[in-house]
């Protein structure tokens, strides 16, 4: 087994080994076209579903990757390791799987967090017919996030600035204001949008469909670039009733944004808001697996290099190549340590996962 080989280069990549290894089983795959935007290749871009088990079952555990696009290549590698080892095959009885497969596929391509729209899907399942939350404090840096140049005396004093920030106010609180969410700049970073995006109006209608009805829900999604390396930190999301629920499947060390015990800083808007409303019915067990690859600080730091060079930079110039080449490293480790960390971790969560459904 070269654990290695179930991870991929490129979206295109990892989505024919997602449809090779279903197809060998014969596993049918529902096919999502997002046709508002094309692939690093000029590729047509799809949310992947294949769903595992009875139709009717009561209990249904989603496992998605590409939530935050670049961050797809950990998750697939897991999703495509699973299928080409067949591990599906015995479930638990009136138990389901739902693989969703690139749930961002235009980050997933560009190698971008956001999708088509610099939308954060993670901040964008809303109510919006109740208004648009504030987030001031991200107001207050935002022009340090965009300075005018990326290499010349802007970015300079825009970090100097940001420096100061975080010694008076600390580290988690820079964190807080510039990943929690905001509404207010488009062209920012962790942008939830103005309305529900292709994505948003695309997975609520695949859980629907396939877990509508459920008694029983659980989700894993799949997440790169909190934490320490090859770490995969259980962060539970979701009502808090179901935190009790994580900790007995997956262990004490389910951290909670809430309760200030996760990398991860509290956020509105995130993809467990939809797949629980499409499965009204159901008791949600809903889970974000983080694995760390780079000190926050840096992989903020690319995520402020990627907005720059989309608003302001040449993407085809030699430094809008290294500005990706970073955006890279700091979401996925082509290391083969990491990788073989990220699937003993993704498999056993995925078991628990399966035993806690069994009991519920």
């Amino acid at each position: 087994m070269n654990i290695s080989n179930y991870f991929s280069p490129t979206y295109a990549v990892a989505r024919q080994k997602f449809l090779d290894a279903c197809n060998a089983l014969e596993i049918p795959v529902e096919n999502h076209l997002n046709d508002e935007a094309k692939g690093a290749e000029g590729e047509e871009l799809y949310m992947d579903v294949a769903r595992i088990g009875p139709i009717n079952a009561s209990k249904v555990l989603i496992i998605s990757s590409g939530t935050h696009g670049g961050e797809g290549f950990c998750g697939s590698g897991v999703q495509v390791g699973m299928l080409q080892n067949d591990m599906f095959t015995k479930l638990p009885q009136d138990t389901a799987v739902l693989l969703i497969h690139a749930i961002n596929p235009y980050g997933f391509s560009h190698v971008r967090r956001v999708n088509e729209n610099n939308i954060d899907l993670n901040r964008n399942f809303l109510d919006y017919s109740k208004g648009l939350p504030e987030n001031p404090a991200y107001a207050d840096v935002h022009p340090l996030i965009i300075p005018d140049d990326w290499d010349g005396p802007a970015r300079a004093a825009a970090d100097t600035k940001i420096e100061d920030y975080i010694a008076d106010k600390g580290l988690s609180t820079y964190q807080a204001a510039v990943s929690g969410g905001q509404h207010i700049h488009e062209d920012g970073i962790f942008f939830g949008g103005f309305g529900p995006s292709w994505t948003n109006k695309t997975l609520r209608n695949v859980v629907s469909k396939h877990a509508g009805s459920s008694k029983h829900l659980a989700l894993l999604d799949f997440h790169t670039g909190l934490g320490p390396y090859g770490h995969g930190e259980p962060i539970y999301v979701g009502n808090p009733e179901g935190l009790s629920r994580a900790m007995e499947w997956y262990g004490d060390d389910v951290t909670s944004p809430e309760a200030g015990t996760s990398s991860s800083a509290v956020v509105r808007g995130t993809i467990d808001n939809g797949v629980t409303q499409m499965a009204p019915n159901a008791s949600h067990t809903c889970v974000a697996i983080e694995y760390g690859t780079l000190p926050v600080i840096e992989v903020l730091n690319a995520l402020r290099a990627d907005n720059w060079l989309y608003v302001k930079g040449d993407k085809d110039s030699e430094q809008g190549k290294a500005i990706k080449k970073q955006v890279r490293d700091a979401f996925y480790c082509d290391a083969d340590d990491w990788k073989e960390m990220i699937w003993t971790r993704g498999i056993s969560m995925i078991q628990m996962a399966l035993v806690g459904l069994n009991k519920a």
